[in-house]
């Protein structure tokens, strides 16, 4: 007999009733992982936050990401990074640094070989995490007190995201083509159209008209 669930994602899961199934299995996803998109508009601007994208691997995350978030806005790079690879600090408030109010601390023993991390920050709430550079280190811990000393002045710093380079899927040098196909995109933007510029000459010729 299964278990039910007043949660219908629990009772999904057909689980036995009356018995927990053991901590350190997984069970399998209904749903597709969340990964995050990082896309550049210019190749002399840093990789800025664009969205969310649900996908059953990174390589679809990817395409998906491309079709979403690189359609309507120029882009010449993209990264996808699965959401759970992201490590997040606490947030701190607008007009403060959190690096000030963490206690970031380099672990005592380093079992591990150093390695790139990716470093985001969030400058503002309601904006979007901006990369802002690479540190080389042994853990999350110690790439976030290494983010601080390199990166840490550049108040304010409202939250931290930071990644191994290893776990961001980057598009490459030679795929540049991919963005080629419509290179303005000016058709999907709402500034082509000038509204504004057809709404003022309507004025201008129905002024004279009786309301």
């Amino acid at each position: 007999m299964s278990l039910k669930s007043l949660d219908p994602r629990v009772t999904r899961l057909h689980l036995p009733d009356g018995e927990v199934p053991p901590m350190e299995e997984k069970p399998a996803l209904d749903q597709f992982e969340t990964y995050e998109a990082f896309h550049q508009k210019k190749e002399s601007t840093p990789h800025a936050y664009a969205g969310p994208v649900h996908a059953p691997n990174e390589d679809v995350a990817f395409l998906f990401a491309k079709e979403q978030y690189s359609r309507r806005f120029p882009c010449v790079s993209l990264w996808v990074v699965r959401t759970e690879n992201i490590q997040v600090t606490p947030y701190a408030n607008d007009g403060e640094n959190v690096y000030d109010i963490l206690r970031v601390e380099a672990p005592a023993t380093q079992s591990e070989q150093p390695e790139p991390y990716e470093i985001f920050h969030l400058k503002k709430r309601g904006k979007a995490h901006t990369h802002v550079g690479r540190v080389v280190a042994t853990s999350y811990q110690e790439a976030l007190q290494e983010a601080k000393n390199q990166f840490g002045d550049k108040a304010p710093i409202v939250n931290v995201w930071v990644v191994k380079s290893k776990d961001v899927l980057q598009s490459a040098e030679d795929d540049k083509d991919m963005w080629a196909t419509t290179p303005d995109k000016k058709y999907r933007e709402a500034i082509a159209y000038k509204v504004m510029d057809k709404i003022t000459k309507y004025k201008e010729e129905n002024k004279n008209t009786p309301a």
